[in-house]
């Protein structure tokens, strides 16, 4: 028998997981392309001229400026989540667990940013937790979130009497939801009708009301007024950001609105169920800018450098961290 020649031997199988972190990179790069084209074509229409000058205004510190304020958010919700970590009874340590909050970025724009949940998976690989007891984590993140965002538009709006009024029906829906999201009894009782209704195996149900139980751990007052902080100072770092953004290209309409028309645009994208928020955001965005009288050879160039530099900044640092997450995560 022949030995077999180099083209006679199959090509080995690509990993389903290298497989599908190609395609969420193809996807992140489809999504970001389309807003930068939808855009442009509004600055062409507008004038490529005007929307060339307003750029121009940039330079080097101030871009650095508006990445600093950013980090600013991410690592206080990074802190944040070490806190709620060791909250659980999760013995992992800081620069762990800020790699895991990072890395998870990678997966932001991903339908309903369920991507994320792969801090879950590393949390079970490094630590041995089953995934119905880190669930209570990823809950509290995101509930903590929509309680820090919901009082940062509502006391914006407060302040600002503008054309953002429309933004407290907004802001009390997501205080309602982050509020609702960390009651153990609601929560669990939410799992036991979706039980009835639809028939779920009892193991899975057991371990729904078993993950809501946990989440007494962090529904005292020091740890949900110390997460409120954290997530307080670090959004209102991203406002400030564009509300800098805004006076930098003459645009200059207040700390409260600029924060007011930042903030409810992030919520109302992420209402759209959008991955990432991605065409909602930036439209609410520009249509609220707009109402301020701030035209649109500023607002559209100041729209997307404020996402390039928030979101997909975020999704930068996510897709350079998330490498190093898995690596250290199978080596346990």
């Amino acid at each position: 028998m022949r030995e077999p020649l180099p083209h006679d031997v199959p090509a080995p199988p690509v990993p389903e997981s290298t497989s599908r972190r190609w395609r969420d990179i193809a996807l992140l790069g489809g999504l970001f392309v389309l807003v930068i084209a939808g855009l442009a074509g509004l600055a062409a229409a507008t004038g490529w001229e005007e929307t060339r000058a307003q750029l121009m205004k940039l330079g080097l510190p101030q871009v650095i400026a508006l990445l600093s304020l950013s980090l600013v958010n991410y690592v206080l919700r990074g802190l944040r989540w070490h806190l709620f970590a060791r909250r659980l009874g999760l013995d992992t340590r800081l620069g762990q667990n800020m790699r895991h909050f990072l890395g998870g970025f990678a997966m932001s724009v991903t339908p309903g940013r369920v991507g994320e949940l792969i801090r879950m998976r590393w949390l079970r690989r490094e630590t041995g937790w089953a995934v119905e007891r880190t669930a209570p984590l990823v809950l509290v993140d995101r509930a903590s979130d929509l309680s820090a965002m919901a009082v940062l538009l509502a006391a914006s709006v407060a302040l600002s009497a503008s054309n953002v009024t429309l933004g407290l029906p907004v802001a009390l829906a997501a205080l309602a939801a982050g509020w609702m999201a960390t009651r153990p009894k609601l929560v669990a009782g939410i799992a036991t009708l979706i039980y009835r209704a639809t028939g779920l195996k009892p193991r899975l149900m057991a371990r729904a009301r078993a993950a809501a139980r946990s989440l007494a751990a962090f529904t005292t007052l020091p740890v949900a007024a110390g997460s409120l902080a954290l997530g307080l100072i670090g959004w209102a770092a991203e406002g400030v950001a564009f509300d800098l953004l805004l006076g930098w290209m003459g645009a200059d309409i207040g700390l409260a609105k600029a924060l007011a028309i930042f903030t409810f645009a992030t919520l109302a994208g992420g209402l759209t169920g959008a991955p990432g928020g991605v065409g909602g955001a930036e439209a609410a965005m520009v249509a609220l800018l707009s109402l301020e009288g701030v035209p649109l050879e500023v607002s559209l160039p100041a729209t997307a450098i404020i996402r390039v530099t928030t979101l997909w900044f975020a999704i930068g640092i996510g897709l350079v961290v998330f490498p190093l997450a898995e690596r250290q995560s199978a080596r346990v």
